[in-house]
């Protein structure tokens, strides 16, 4: 590529595609970690009262690959921290006194609470009573939960920004409890929670479908199949309706997302749901439209005449439209894959003798499904927040720095390069956890004393 082709690239849009990988590669594992450390307190909780073998097989299975995961979300995580200096040091001088503090809560309470306890988690089964096994496995698991919250609080207060004032130029807490829980902070949370527990409820079917096509009979294969689609079938509902209630927060916070996740152009009452279109930000309509009338004023406002603020009442403050509009799209279509395959397999997990051979290759097909919709909400409502990086506070323009061309785009050709190799790898190695968990069937021993 030349140096004069390089230049013509707008430095604030390479730094903005950097970040989104950067954040897009490292969500992938937490989304993970976080819901499997609760599903190993359950398979640890369950041996417990049981002593039944194939509890404990499931367990050892399954803290292998929490372990993987764990590993890439921290490393992955290092990168982005640098790039608020590196690339938006506005964020920083303008909103440090408060994105700082919530950074440091995360490190201070949930990272130092994981790591304490991973290693007696990870290796310290026959090593440590089972009770004190027990705990850390909890612990570990709430460290990650616990993380999660301090970095949807910061995420969310870039979304709906309270409990602050401006001095000179910079932001300072006035509220700590407002600037917490602010007021889309609690969906968000849920939000992300169940997100994380659908994304490994289809990972565990999936893998365990896995295993059982390639002959695999062991107890905690069947295990992993009826925990993965009951646990899935049971969240997705729950996240339909909190993304109703999150639809109806960001509508009062932020409709000009909300025209744009809806393709709405024109302020009006009783507005359709558009199915499909092409939306043309230039010509300002929709293309090849195919809508239901009053549907998304039914749904948004639970009033089928209710009033939709279309995006020409935000001409030069709403995001880009296509990709927000295609990507909520996304994951709400791969969110009613998922409700249908859930309740499907189900009913096949705990009625039939034998899950179906097409609905096993489903569940193996849908594996990293979670993945997919994740990535499709995430990317809804951070470019859902244009041209804002903290809504109404400090556009994404104010915070960008002033990197050279050449160095944005061979970093960035860099992280790709290598995000791709460890993507592809991360899900070799876990297909091959599978693989080598049937020829090698040995468990540890827990320690006896407590």
């Amino acid at each position: 590529m030349s140096a004069e082709l390089v230049n013509t690239f707008d430095p604030m849009l390479l730094a903005r595609i950097q970040f989104a990988a950067n954040i897009s590669f490292h969500i992938l594992f937490p989304s993970i970690s976080i819901a499997l450390g609760w599903v190993l307190v359950f398979f640890k909780w369950r041996y417990n009262r049981t002593k039944a073998e194939h509890w404990q097989r499931a367990y050892y299975f399954w803290i292998k690959v929490f372990a993987l995961s764990f590993a890439l979300g921290v490393v992955s995580g290092i990168t982005m921290s640098f790039q608020f200096g590196t690339n938006w040091p506005g964020y920083m001088e303008k909103v440090g006194n408060i994105a700082g503090p919530l950074l440091a809560y995360e490190i201070l309470t949930a990272f130092f609470l994981e790591a304490t306890f991973l290693g007696i988690m990870l290796f310290g089964q026959k090593r440590v009573g089972d009770r004190l096994h027990t705990m850390a496995t909890v612990l570990v698991a709430g460290g990650t939960t616990l993380s999660v919250f301090w970095i949807i609080a910061l995420n969310s207060w870039m979304h709906t920004p309270v409990g602050f004032e401006m001095i000179n130029g910079q932001a300072h807490a006035t509220n700590w409890l407002q600037i917490i829980f602010n007021p889309s902070m609690p969906y968000r949370f849920t939000h992300m929670m169940l997100a994380s527990g659908l994304t490994v409820s289809f990972l565990i079917a999936g893998i365990s479908s896995y295993r059982y096509l390639r002959g695999g009979r062991h107890g905690e294969i069947q295990i992993g199949i009826k925990t993965g689609v009951t646990l899935a079938a049971i969240l997705i509902p729950l996240q339909i309706l909190v993304g109703d209630l999150h639809g109806l927060n960001t509508l009062q916070h932020q409709p000009a997302k909300i025209a744009a996740m809806e393709g709405i152009w024109e302020t009006q009452k009783g507005a359709p749901a558009v199915l499909f279109a092409l939306p043309d930000q230039k010509e300002r309509t929709n293309k090849a439209e195919i809508a239901i009338p009053k549907l998304a004023s039914l749904y948004l406002t639970h009033d089928a005449d209710g009033e939709i603020k279309g995006l020409n009442d935000f001409e030069g403050k709403h995001p880009p439209v296509a990709p927000v509009f295609f990507a909520f799209r996304i994951m709400v279509g791969v969110g009613l894959l998922m409700f249908g395959i859930s309740w499907l397999a189900s009913w096949y997990a705990w009625r039939a003798p034998a899950m179906p051979t097409l609905v096993s290759r489903a569940l193996v097909a849908m594996s990293f499904s979670g993945w997919i919709a994740l990535l499709a909400g995430w990317y809804t409502t951070e470019i859902g927040r244009q041209p804002y990086l903290v809504q109404g506070v400090l556009t994404t323009a104010e915070a960008a720095a002033k990197v050279p061309v050449p160095m944005l785009a061979s970093s960035l050709i860099m992280y790709l390069t290598l995000y791709v190799f460890l993507i592809i790898s991360y899900v070799s190695v876990v297909f091959y956890l599978a693989r080598k968990a049937d020829s090698s069937p040995t468990v540890p021993t827990p320690a006896t004393t407590t």
